[in-house]
């Protein structure tokens, strides 16, 4: 079998991590960055870095994914992922190219459970219906439909994955509280479902592995929580003055646009596919096993 190549449309903080982990195990890893100073670390690190923003396509197409065998699309849509556009900047680009590329075994798109919108605190799974209630939801949607399009129209090996609120090291609840920006925001029956980054790294793999065209899975822990709790174990871990519960329709008075819209959806997501059908066990099932390995893996780091 040829040897396995991943080209990631965006290697930022959550394909890196999956990356990390391919490279080990002798993958040879490409994909794109939107600086000339995050190019030249990521080549440092031994991935095969290209420039790409949105705005316009890669220099040379064909020899960037020459050889790719599985290819992860990881750039958010419209104004969030660049491009300037409401729609997926890579298929903008690139749609003819991935159609072109011969030899995918496996093809992957990053969304969010956003798509599924509120619910009033109701599990969903793969099967609801979509309906966002943001702009930026409804963008993710549109892109999930292009993605999908290229498995039902041209046979390619996709797959989607809705990612609920991603944390890790550098990106929890013990970063907000060391920083002093945390706040035990409080609003009852709310609940947020969220996956450790390298639990994401884990679906995926499996996923490539055993792979479903056209299918989608739910990322998610097994335990919805409210912020609240979570700020909670966070000062407990970090042996800090427990911060005091603010209500969440004072703390909605200082609340920019977007924060309000994180707000705005209350769901719990079923993972149930990705442990059916995939064989996956979670490594980090609730966020207390999550902060407790990002809190050893920080003392490890400063040790």
């Amino acid at each position: 079998m040829t040897a396995s190549r991943l080209f990631c449309f965006g290697l930022g903080y959550t394909a890196s991590r999956l990356a990390f982990r391919l490279l080990a195990e002798g993958w040879a890893v490409a994909g794109t960055c939107r600086s000339l100073e995050a190019q030249a670390e990521l080549r440092e690190l031994g991935f095969d870095a290209f420039l790409f923003d949105g705005d316009g396509p890669l220099d040379d197409a064909e020899a960037a994914l020459r050889g790719t065998t599985h290819l992860l699309g990881s750039v958010p849509p419209g104004l969030d992922g660049g491009g300037g556009g409401s729609g997926d900047s890579v298929l903008a680009c690139h749609r003819g190219d991935i159609i072109e590329t011969g030899g995918l075994r496996w093809v992957g798109y990053l969304s969010t459970t956003g798509v599924y919108g509120d619910t009033g605190g109701a599990s969903v799974n793969e099967d609801a219906s979509l309906n966002p209630t943001s702009d930026r939801s409804r963008q993710r949607m549109e892109a999930e439909e292009g993605w999908l399009a290229l498995h039902r129209d041209h046979g390619l090996p996709v797959h989607v994955f809705r990612l609920a609120g991603i944390y890790g090291p550098g990106r929890s609840a013990l970063d907000q509280v060391r920083a002093g920006k945390a706040r035990r925001v409080l609003k009852p029956g709310h609940m947020f479902s969220r996956i450790h980054v390298d639990d994401i790294g884990r679906v995926i793999k499996a996923s490539m592995d055993n792979p479903h065209p056209g299918q989608v899975y739910n990322l998610a822990d097994d335990q919805p929580a409210s912020l609240s709790d979570v700020t909670a174990f966070a000062c407990e871990l970090l042996n800090a003055e427990p911060l005091p519960v603010i209500p969440f329709d004072e703390a909605a008075k200082e609340m920019s646009t977007m924060g309000l819209s994180f707000w705005r959806d209350n769901r719990r997501i079923d993972n149930s596919r990705i442990k059916n059908e995939l064989g996956v066990t979670l490594l980090y099932p609730d966020f207390r096993d999550g902060l407790r390995a990002i809190m050893a893996e920080d003392e490890k780091g400063g040790a």
